[in-house]
């Protein structure tokens, strides 16, 4: 409705409106449904107002809503699908129709075969040549990358770039920096000192990543990796860095909120500076710190800027003080050799002593998992006494536990007897296969892995794959007020493949008092390196060190470990 009308060029507070409901239900934990038709009910879900949550109630009655439909008749079916074009908004898709009589991609690739769209206005022939490049990509590949993908990917090119001469700071941007599971792009800003900017655009197009260039100018170059992944190299003057990358990071929602506060203290912020309306006066620009003390506020960490009252909460010094990667202390899920691990009991456990870690537990899989190597009854009793073995050897190093990650089956069972389970140290139950159970049957599944005395945390609970596969959908505000009765903890699987549960889970089981549990379900040494994805979630989440099991001391661990038997 937000694009619709968008493109039909309706009220900004319309759209506005809108695009806040969307992301208010894209965000909400449980199924809308459960609370059900009552508007007033409705509207108590930051985001929602007066007039969405009729429409919303008007929805879960009719499974339709009147406004929608009036809507979607007044512009083509295929229209909308000209967004997911790269350089394509809503105002450009309103002069492709109304101006081309484009109506959807068939339509759109026909115009594309002449040079009549660079006439229209806000195209020429750059902007028509970008759209041929960019519609053939959209056919061949997906438009959003995984957080693990894209993220070692900006790392390395701010590496690449920072001995560049001129440049004097140089940060990552966009949602990646606020560290979205998904990402569109990869924005990098740069503080250049100088006028010669030549030999940074260049060393940029010139990375050994680059396939294409798409344009190159003195403020912004963006290129294509071999990957898919466009890169845009945003390029600013050393006092408007903090500006820039502010305004680079959003989310847009964010910068929204901050322009408007902004405005009622008499100042405008953009890209390139906070500063003054009466006098245009430059009030700050450099650091970003700077710029939100200006507005009266606690520097905001990038995670937390999605415009979900962190503004308020910043204005109040009530910020959270967030999880960082130093403060975890142990791994709690892992896998050796024994199931599908690529490395030995004692190896794993070696590489946690190097990391500092002051615990670590051995989780392989239970026997249900053929095709993991899982480990039958016998096999599990065997794999035991093995790491008791490692454990008495590492005493006094590190504390090596002796656990499970047992599979939930379908009807909610475990994978092993209790009379099997009582003699572990800890278990993940999680669930692996029948991932496609309708969302009442996933709920009592996993109610009724949770009721088991022996579990220790619930781990990656929906069992999805970002971008691969969807996973159960559950009614999560049921299980964590179930982990919640049970003392248990909720795992974040810091795997970039999963990062379940994910952010918005993982904040509604803190307010509910569950704790986390970040692991990195390590095969091998490389894939702890992985927990800083999950640190990213939890930090999206509002997470702090005490909300996590993984940053307990040794003796506060095991005193929860041993509460959590019920």
């Amino acid at each position: 409705m937000a694009q619709i009308t968008e493109i039909l060029g309706g009220d900004r507070f319309r759209i506005n409106s809108f695009e806040r409901a969307s992301r208010a239900l894209a965000e909400l934990a449980e199924d809308v449904a459960a609370i059900g038709p009552d508007a007033k009910a409705l509207q108590r879900i930051e985001g929602i107002g007066e007039g969405t949550a009729r429409r919303i109630a008007e929805f879960l009655e009719t499974g339709r809503i009147k406004d929608h439909d009036e809507l979607t008749a007044k512009v083509p079916s295929g229209l909308l699908k000209l967004l997911d074009i790269q350089g394509l908004g809503p105002k450009k898709v309103a002069v492709l129709w109304k101006e081309a009589g484009i109506e959807d991609l068939a339509s759109l690739k026909r115009k594309l075969g002449g040079n009549a769209l660079a006439d229209l206005p806000g195209f020429g022939r750059k902007t028509v040549e970008n759209l041929r490049k960019n519609l053939a990509f959209i056919e061949q590949a997906g438009q959003r990358y995984r957080l693990g993908d894209a993220l070692p990917m900006a790392v390395w090119i701010v590496e690449q770039l920072r001995p560049v001469r001129g440049v004097e700071q140089i940060s990552y941007a966009g949602s990646l920096r606020r560290g979205r599971e998904t990402i569109g792009d990869i924005d990098i800003v740069v503080a250049f000192k100088g006028r010669d900017r030549a030999g940074l655009i260049e060393a940029f197009k010139g990375l050994e990543v680059v396939d294409e260039v798409l344009m190159s100018g003195s403020t912004k170059t963006s290129v294509r990796t071999g990957d898919g992944m466009q890169v845009d190299l945003r390029i600013v003057e050393p006092q408007q860095y903090g500006a820039a990358l502010m305004y680079f990071t959003g989310s847009k929602e964010h910068n929204v909120e901050l322009r408007e506060r902004a405005q009622k203290m008499g100042m405008t912020l953009n890209e390139y500076a906070l500063s003054r309306v009466k006098d245009e006066k430059v009030v700050a620009s450099k650091t970003e710190q700077e710029i939100y003390k200006a507005l009266k506020l606690a520097w905001i960490p990038p995670e937390l800027r999605e415009a979900r009252a962190e503004i308020a909460l910043a204005g109040k010094g009530r910020l959270p003080t967030l999880i960082e990667l130093a403060d975890i202390r142990s791994e709690l899920h892992t896998h050796t050799t024994a199931s599908d691990g690529h490395w030995s009991i004692e190896e794993l456990a070696a590489c946690a002593v190097e990391r500092g870690y002051h615990t670590v537990a051995i989780t392989d899989h239970s026997r249900s998992q053929v095709q993991a190597n899982g480990l039958s009854a016998q096999r599990l009793e065997k794999h035991i006494e093995a790491v008791r073995k490692v454990a008495a050897k590492l005493k006094g190093r590190i504390t090596v536990l002796a656990g499970s990650e047992v599979d939930i089956l379908a009807d909610g069972a475990l994978d092993y007897p209790n009379s099997l389970l009582k003699q572990l140290d800890i278990i993940v139950a999680s669930p692996h296969a029948a991932l496609s159970q309708e969302p009442k049957k996933a709920t009592e599944r996993l109610l009724k892995a949770i009721h088991n005395p022996y579990v220790t945390m619930l781990g990656h609970p929906t069992g999805r794959l970002i971008n691969r596969r969807e996973g159960l959908s559950p009614d999560m505000k049921r299980v964590i007020a179930a982990a919640a009765e049970r003392g248990i903890a909720l795992e974040l699987n810091a795997n970039a493949w999963r990062l379940d549960v994910r952010d918005s889970h993982a904040r509604m089981a803190i307010e509910a008092g569950v704790k986390l549990s970040i692991n990195t379900d390590a095969h091998g040494a490389p894939d702890l390196d992985q927990l800083i994805f999950g640190i990213l979630t939890a930090r999206r989440a509002g997470a702090t060190a005490q909300d996590v099991i993984n940053c307990m001391s040794r003796q506060e661990l095991a005193r929860w470990l041993a509460a959590t038997r019920g």
